[in-house]
């Protein structure tokens, strides 16, 4: 009878008694008489021991040349042990060999360049698998709370004949001829706003990029977002079910992701306190905290950079919203406020610990005056927008959205050093392999 495999995960749960499990091998040692395997799969990782007097010495010389990442078929009894790497151990009584594997070039202590050049062979590690499952859990959650607030989920084009977050940053591709070029997505935005008078409610979770000539541990050339847009939703309704998210993906993670969450080593008391309510503060507000506690005098009208939102949130253990950023440092679709015709109604979420800005939005700008003056502006030639202005003028209605991105949502839950390890082959200004 053909030998039914379960996951290292479900043999340890059966606890006891014959199992047949297949993986990885993840480190090995032994003698002349006992080899110790430690296999691997996505679920965990299990002792293996395999005796020469259970499998004859033939098999045993086989069993002596594993080496790291040769795959391997293994039946035998399972049983708890104490000592073992996860609390149990497998006394084997038949294995085969799937691969052998040549002389894995990844060994402890490996610089992080070298991990990024073979990351093709460093997603194999616990490490990467335990981010890479965590990174699941988001883009599920994602889904699960947009469609439990009745999203429509909407696919948006990646190719655009436009900027939406400025000229600077666009990746230019040619389009079929060298003479007529097109641009990678900077974000779904503008395609939604036409969307929602259709559908009223809809989110994407998306691949977006950024031509940024930035080498921080905080940015990424192509990156993933979850965006949503909505009509009939102001700064206030939009800024509160960005919280909403935030605190539905950490509750989320942490009932999935306690032994991930291990395994990386992050603290998840910190986590624990990501519950509801988040404070929100006006972008006035952050100035005079940073003056007054941290006796940073930032002028009025610029924009916060990465090290004044790592001082802000010295004082904050939960996110926080920014509203109110003055307008003339915003993009063109965000508008005037008008009680307060200096700022613009829109908002920033920044996380703890120094994770810095994980979420932005704003209402949109529904006057074609206004997105025709903003344009000039910022240097855009308005003709490249007619059809984003068609928006306005034909039952135009309030309406607003917010994009997160992932990479830095993961980060931050993860507890990591780089945004380069919240995705799986990291885009940068440097590097575009594997």
């Amino acid at each position: 009878m053909e030998e039914q495999f379960i996951s290292i995960q479900d043999a340890m749960q059966q606890g006891s008694g014959d199992v047949a499990i297949r993986g990885w091998v993840y480190r090995e040692r032994g003698s002349s008489q006992l080899k110790f395997v430690v296999l691997r799969d996505a679920s965990n990782i299990i002792q293996c021991v395999i005796k020469k007097n259970n499998v004859g010495e033939q098999m045993f010389a086989v069993a002596d040349k594993l080496q790291i990442e040769t795959s391997m078929e293994i039946s035998g009894t399972i049983k708890e042990e104490k000592r073992a790497p996860s609390g149990y151990e497998i006394e084997v009584k038949h294995f085969s060999v799937v691969g052998f594997s040549d002389t894995f070039p990844i060994t402890k202590d490996q610089s992080t360049e070298f991990l990024l050049d073979n990351r093709h062979l460093w997603l194999r590690s616990r490490r990467m698998v335990a981010i890479m499952k965590i990174r699941s859990t988001v883009l599920q959650g994602i889904h699960k709370f947009f469609q439990a607030n009745k999203y429509f989920e909407f696919s948006p084009p990646i190719f655009t004949p436009n900027a939406c977050e400025g000229g600077a940053t666009l990746f230019a591709v040619n389009y079929f001829s060298d003479k007529e070029k097109v641009y990678l997505t900077q974000s779904w935005q503008l395609y939604a706003e036409a969307a929602v008078f259709g559908l009223e409610r809809i989110y994407c979770i998306s691949p977006c990029f950024r031509a940024e000539t930035s080498k921080t541990s905080r940015h990424l050339a192509e990156f993933w977002m979850a965006e949503m847009e909505a009509t009939w939703l102001g700064l206030k309704e939009v800024s509160e079910m960005a919280k909403e998210l935030i605190a539905f993906l950490i509750e989320t993670v942490l009932s999935v992701n306690k032994e991930e969450l291990k395994i990386l080593e992050r603290d998840i008391t910190k986590l624990e306190k990501i519950k509801l309510p988040f404070q929100t503060i006006t972008y006035t507000d952050a100035l005079k905290i940073l003056k007054e506690k941290a006796n940073m005098d930032v002028e009025w009208g610029k924009d916060l950079r990465t090290i004044e939102e790592e001082e802000l949130m010295k004082h904050f253990d939960k996110p926080i919203i920014v509203t109110h950023y003055p307008k003339e440092i915003m993009a063109f679709y965000k508008p005037r406020d008008p009680q307060d015709e200096k700022t613009a109604l829109c908002f920033d979420m920044l996380a703890p610990e120094g994770y810095g800005e994980i979420a932005g939005g704003s209402q949109r700008e529904t006057e074609v005056d206004e997105l025709l003056k903003y344009l000039k502006m910022q240097g855009e030639k308005p003709d490249n927008y007619a059809w984003y202005f068609d928006l306005r003028k034909y039952g135009s209605v309030p309406h607003a959205g917010f994009g997160m991105g992932i990479e830095r949502v993961i980060a931050w839950i993860c507890g990591l050093d780089n945004i380069k390890d919240a995705i799986a082959f990291p885009r940068t200004m440097l590097r575009k392999t594997p």
